[in-house]
């Protein structure tokens, strides 16, 4: 494990538990926020994406804690149904809002597609929740090819901020996709879009911005946006 990760065990329930990663913010612009992100549905909180934006964004001072849902933490294939993995998030938010180095922060929560889903949910289902503002790493409007099969009626219900960073080739929801559903969200939700990006925010070399750069610029806007909320 990298030196600048704390590893953490979070008991969900009697019987299962899983893993969660703090990554520390740089201690000298330090933000006094607190990012738990959540993994897409195939792949684990140790993949390429949610480890580069974790460090990123840890680098420009927010603290990050990743997670694994119970499936992936068991290593099985297909997602849990939807009880349990909200269980599994507010677990998670549970621990990050105790934890030593983070119960004085503000707590932002979001993540890759799924993930970034299932937050969404955990908020909007809670009136009182800790839970100041969302973003999301590729919201999943709709599943792939099915434009008619939207996750949106519960976002009205959210009541936070809410950052979507998307892709403009996005095969789950463009901008363009999601703009009519939350132009009228009190308080407003932002969209970041990412010209050419897709679900993970690969853009062809045609779109005149190399790939770092993409990635760079996308977790600037989210340090911008987190600071103002």
């Amino acid at each position: 494990m990298p030196d600048e990760t704390e590893k953490l065990t979070v008991k969900v329930n009697d019987k299962e538990a899983v893993t969660a990663l703090l990554y520390s913010a740089v201690k000298k612009i330090r933000a006094g926020l607190t990012v738990l992100l959540g993994h897409g549905a195939g792949a684990n909180q140790t993949s390429g994406f949610m480890r580069m934006f974790a460090k990123g964004l840890a680098a420009r001072g927010l603290d990050v804690m990743t997670f694994n849902f119970i499936y992936m933490e068991q290593e099985r294939s297909v997602p849990d149904q939807k009880p349990k993995l909200e269980a599994c998030f507010r677990a998670v938010i549970d621990t990050a809002l105790k934890h030593r180095l983070l119960k004085n922060n503000r707590l932002v929560v979001g993540g890759k597609s799924m993930g970034g889903r299932i937050a969404s949910q955990v908020v909007a289902s809670e009136t009182d929740s800790k839970v100041a503002g969302l973003v999301f790493l590729g919201y999943p409007l709709h599943p792939p090819g099915q434009s008619t099969k939207l996750r949106v009626e519960h976002l009205e219900h959210v009541q936070r901020p809410m950052l979507f960073v998307q892709g403009t080739r996005d095969a789950l929801g463009t901008p363009e996709e999601i703009q009519p559903y939350i132009k009228d969200l009190r308080p407003a939700a932002k969209i970041y879009a990412i010209e050419g990006g897709d679900h993970s925010f690969k853009a062809p070399k045609k779109f005149g911005m190399p790939q770092e750069q993409i990635y760079e610029a996308a977790m600037d806007e989210i340090d911008r946006w987190a600071r103002k909320i």
